[in-house]
């Protein structure tokens, strides 16, 4: 994968965790604001303060999460991002991290 081909997968990856996060906020009770700068998204949860940021290394084709329960680095393998240290998958990981740090379960879909 080009550099080029990277950053346009990560952009739309990132679009993606962003419009999940903001379709989530608006079917549940989770309060999220969500915030980007260039290849950073910023996940602010507003009941406790807490934070997740996404973000793409495109000199190691990675995207990075950054949560209360670690960092996390995943690979585009076949169509998904992979963690490169357990093999799940971005979005189920998401999915957890924000059930976790936003105390309200949820599923969110690429």
């Amino acid at each position: 994968m080009t550099e080029t081909e990277f950053q346009a997968l990560a952009e739309q990856t990132l679009n993606s965790i962003e419009s999940a996060l903001e379709n989530a906020s608006n079917d549940s009770d989770l309060d999220v604001e969500c915030s980007r700068s260039g290849n950073v998204l910023e996940i602010e949860f507003v009941d406790n303060g807490s934070k997740v940021i996404v973000n793409s290394q495109a000199p190691m084709r990675e995207m990075w999460v950054a949560a209360r329960s670690g960092g996390f680095h995943y690979r585009n393998e076949n169509g998904k991002w992979i963690n490169t240290r357990d093999g799940s998958e971005l979005f189920s990981a998401l999915s957890r991290i924000v059930s976790e740090q936003g105390g309200i379960p949820l599923v969110l879909k690429a």
